[in-house]
């Protein structure tokens, strides 16, 4: 359709001026110009067409020049941009004109220059908060090459980053805020004022000036272990201030109206406030120095106590025992026994763990002791409402307790030594080796009282009823009938079971039959194996006996006629 419009009009172009040139030679003829000056005019005309002519073929000629020139300098621009973009080349259709080609190619050279003015744009705004910051956090910046244009990627990864900064400055201004307030909580405690250029900068309400570094979070945090160990120590001190101002009041007996420093309210500042304690003492002393025998005698009657509570024998106070003898009460002998005093608590504070596992043996070996005791009286049979069964029960969970605590005292007391790199005793004594002397000493009183109802058992069997002489027999001892047989108490024997959980059970007799437990005794009697104290009573095989084995083997005997005993109990 093009074509055609332009052959038209190149057409109507020839016929225009054929028409002109027409006119011209009618004007010519009616004026009369001859044909050299017709000739004449007529070059003129044609030069002048042609002159127009070849200067619009000059202009266009530039044109498509200029054109083609674009297309080979954008396409280069293309290219290197590209490059830069990291982006894919640009690809030109074949069958484009040069005009169609050079307007393609200049509008996607306008995109991607916006698209590269864009990048810059964005990487400036974030190189520029990313080194702000670093230099918040003395981290190093993201290296982007200088004078390059970032890929999408880049851009990307600079924005996470930037985000990681971000975030891990709101956790350092947290920790750092926290810290801070903690050092100004503790200082103002204290009454403790900034000493380093640290601690001004800490509590300095201007947080820009301090760094969010890493060295400083943790110079913050030395700072803040130092001043809690500073506080401590200031604790420490008040507490030993107060309590040998409670101490000193008590040993002097002062009256209570005159007790207004203990019933004061802390100060604000703990260094006031260990002022303030520090002021009562010396005060107290004052008057301690006037009241010495007997503030010394209040001292060892403390000393007393205190010794009976670490367990000690006479040997650890045999050192001290001079000076708490002494009856010469001078400030010196006070200061001897404070020192005393002090080291014995010292020594009650590290090992009342070890001291409190002790007495816990201690009461449940007394309790043993008192089960066994129990256990030897034949009245607790007469007891109902399962009184014998409950007690069964608690000596057994005595008996399962004992070894237990003895194999962790062991251990404790093993331990303590090697921390300590000495022995500790007990009433001047290794533990373990009292604790050994106590089951020694139980062994020994319950052969001691085995035998002595033995001795009474054999001195029962030797003693005969008298029986009837028949008339005229002189001397001659006839036999009695055993139907005939008067029976005795005395005859009865006596049945004693014994275990291993120390049950005792008494129960009588019909002669001529043996007891239920003849060999259970027989084997426990002929025993002598000795056993270790923790393998006492944890064996493998324990006998048992409850209450209604008690009441199932008086029924049995009642039934066969037993007869019950009243010097049984004399006998035991």
């Amino acid at each position: 359709m093009g074509s055609r419009r332009s052959a038209v009009l190149a057409s109507s172009l020839v016929t225009g001026i054929n028409h002109a040139m027409a006119r011209l030679v009618d004007i010519w003829d009616s004026i009369g110009i001859m044909e050299e000056q017709r000739v004449e005019r007529m070059q003129t005309v044609k030069k002048y067409i042609e002159d127009l002519l070849r200067d619009m073929i000059t202009e266009e000629e530039s044109l498509r020049h200029r054109i083609k020139t674009s297309i080979i300098t954008t396409r280069k621009q293309l290219e290197t941009l590209c490059l830069e973009l990291s982006v894919e080349p640009y690809n030109v259709e074949d069958d484009m004109t040069v005009l169609q080609l050079e307007k393609n190619l200049r509008c996607h050279l306008e995109t991607l220059l916006k698209e590269k003015a864009e990048r810059m744009q964005e990487l400036s705004d974030l190189r520029q908060e990313d080194e702000e910051l670093c230099v918040t956090l003395c981290a190093t910046p993201y290296y982007i090459p200088s004078g390059s244009v970032p890929t999408r990627t880049q851009l990307q990864e600079l924005h996470q980053h930037i985000n990681k900064l971000r975030e891990e400055k709101e956790s350092r201004v947290k920790v750092f805020s926290g810290l801070r307030e903690d050092i100004r909580s503790l200082m103002d405690q204290m009454g403790h004022e900034p000493e380093t250029s640290l601690e001004r900068e800490s509590v300095c309400p201007d947080t820009d000036i301090f760094l969010l570094t890493h060295e400083n979070i943790q110079a913050l945090k030395l700072l803040l272990s130092q001043l809690e160990l500073k506080k401590e120590s200031l604790v420490s001190a008040r507490d030993k201030l107060k309590d040998r101002a409670i101490s000193l009041w008590n040993r002097l007996g002062c009256p209570e109206v005159e007790a207004k420093e203990f019933k004061q309210e802390a100060l604000s500042t703990l260094s006031d406030d260990i002022s303030r304690w520090r002021g009562v003492v010396d005060h107290l002393e004052v008057l301690q120095r006037a009241k010495l025998e007997e503030v010394i005698d209040k001292v060892r009657q403390e000393l007393v106590c205190l010794w009976d509570k670490c367990m000690f024998g006479p040997e650890q106070k045999e050192p001290f025992n001079a000076y708490f003898c002494d009856d010469n009460y001078t400030e010196e002998l006070l200061n001897v026994h404070d020192r005393e005093l002090l080291k014995v608590k010292e020594f009650y504070d590290v090992a009342r763990p070890l001291l409190e596992s002790i007495e816990k043996w201690e009461k449940n070996w007394a309790l043993f002791q008192d089960f066994e005791r129990r256990a030897a009286d034949p009245g607790r049979f007469s007891n109902r409402g399962g009184a014998l069964l409950k007690e069964s029960k608690d000596r057994a969970k005595v008996q399962k307790m004992l070894p237990k605590l003895e194999e962790e005292l062991k251990a404790r007391v093993e331990m303590w030594e090697k921390e300590h790199g000495s022995t500790f005793l007990m009433k001047g004594q290794k533990v373990m080796e009292f604790i050994s002397g106590q089951w020694e000493e139980y062994r020994f009183q319950k052969d001691k009282e085995k035998n002595e109802r033995m001795s009474k058992k054999a001195d029962g069997s030797l003693f005969k009823t008298p029986t009837k002489r028949p008339h005229g027999s002189g001397s001659s001892v006839v036999t009695p009938t055993p139907n005939k047989i008067k029976k005795t108490p005395n005859q009865a024997s006596v049945r004693t079971t014994a275990m291993t959980s120390s049950v005792s059970t008494t129960f009588l007799c019909v002669p001529g039959k043996p007891p239920l437990s003849a060999k259970r005794v027989k084997t426990l009697e002929t025993s002598s194996v000795p056993r270790t104290v923790l393998q006492e009573f944890n064996g493998d095989k324990k006998p048992t006996f409850t209450y209604s084995d008690f009441t199932n083997e008086l029924s049995r005997k009642t039934s066969q006629d037993s007869v019950l005993n009243s010097t049984v109990k004399d006998v035991l």
